[in-house]
């Protein structure tokens, strides 16, 4: 049994700004079960004041895109460890680019060959951060990634506001 997705309203992207604390949504997808790691994730990117929505062990693209539908997450982030990361990733993005969700940053963890790292980032993948990469280095990125998106909005919402009436 397949549940439809709903795609996010058009408008909605120009009024993301930093209204409220960056929410991050975090998936194991695929048939990987190493969880500790995006849990400690999870919980430096709460310390440093993100929300965070951890959807657990064992999800499929689809249900990772249709989490971040529903939670209107700025960031997704996809731990895999199990070697599928050519499969998924192109999936959760092909996901992403038809629900309207252009504007949320995808990055993602694990043991990823630099060759894969190169053409994940060639498809849309922001980052991948691998073994050794540091909370503070992980933040910080999502911080400025988020930034940069809002910036770059900024000037769309600006040509969208009526001309004050004098």
């Amino acid at each position: 049994m397949t549940t439809q997705m709903k795609d996010r309203p058009e408008a909605e992207p120009q009024q993301r700004s930093r209204r409220r604390r960056i929410r991050v949504l975090l998936a194991k997808a695929g048939l990987d079960g190493h969880d500790r790691g995006v849990k400690v994730i999870a919980r430096a990117l709460r310390d440093a004041g993100m929300e965070v929505i951890y959807t657990g062990l064992h999800n499929t693209p689809e249900q990772v895109v249709r989490a971040a539908l529903q939670e209107d997450v700025d960031v997704i982030g996809v731990s895999i460890l199990s070697g599928a990361h050519m499969t998924i990733f192109p999936r959760i993005l092909e996901l992403m680019r038809q629900h309207g969700l252009d504007d949320v940053i995808l990055v993602g963890g694990g043991i990823i060959p630099d060759d894969d790292k190169a053409a994940l980032k060639a498809m849309g993948v922001r980052e991948i951060f691998g073994p050794g990469a540091s909370l503070h280095e992980i933040v910080r990125f999502i911080e400025e990634a988020v930034a940069e998106r809002d910036r770059d909005a900024q000037p769309e919402q600006d040509q969208h506001q009526a001309p004050n009436a004098s």
